[in-house]
């Protein structure tokens, strides 16, 4: 997805400021880990530590917004649990900038009491979608929410994420084609680079 010029540099400093609290934070570490894919990794991001911080909250929110802004969009929303705390940090961010967004989350499946849904929040039939989750890796959670979403008769415009692994869930979002908005981006090495 293309930066707007004018937010180019503003996007670049909101994502190495957020990487630098991810170090922080200790929510970025290297070792070896196993992923929720069962692949294997040198590294491990825990996005929930990022975005539950109030200064992670706060870039994420304002970087995830110029994405928003410049889609067309007018919901954003992703899969439980990453995308809960993002949704909430975005929520408040429309209403201080003014925009007239809504957010939702969507669970791994429908509920089998209350009202029954799989989606949670305002979303409405029609709507333009901006999709997220924290992390992509093989994109299993995100895909899954995506079709949830657009069943629900909604388009998806954008995906965004703070990280992209580059294990297979970017080739499907551009093999469906949807513009990805990632700010980090990882080689298969683990080395961990600023994608805006």
């Amino acid at each position: 997805m293309a930066v707007p010029e004018n937010d180019g540099s503003d996007l670049r400093k909101m994502s190495q400021r957020l990487y630098a609290r991810a170090m922080e934070l200790d929510s970025l570490r290297f070792g070896d880990f196993t992923l929720s894919s069962g692949q294997k990794s040198t590294y491990y991001f825990d996005g929930r530590m990022l975005s539950t911080d109030p200064e992670g909250a706060d870039l994420i929110s304002q970087a995830f917004s110029v994405a928003i802004d410049e889609s067309g969009a007018n919901a954003f929303g992703g899969p439980t649990v990453a995308a809960v705390p993002i949704v909430g940090a975005l929520a408040l961010r429309a209403r201080l900038d003014d925009k007239d967004w809504t957010g939702f989350f969507v669970r791994p499946e429908q509920k089998e009491h209350g009202a029954g849904k799989q989606i949670e929040g305002n979303l409405q039939p029609g709507m333009k979608v901006a999709a997220f989750d924290d992390t992509v890796s093989t994109g299993g959670s995100l895909l899954a929410a995506i079709d949830a979403v657009e069943a629900f008769g909604c388009e998806v415009v954008v995906v965004m994420a703070i990280l992209d692994r580059h294990q297979g869930g970017g080739d499907e979002l551009e093999r469906r084609g949807i513009p990805f908005f990632k700010l980090w981006e990882s080689t298969p090495e683990g080395k961990i680079t600023i994608a805006v």
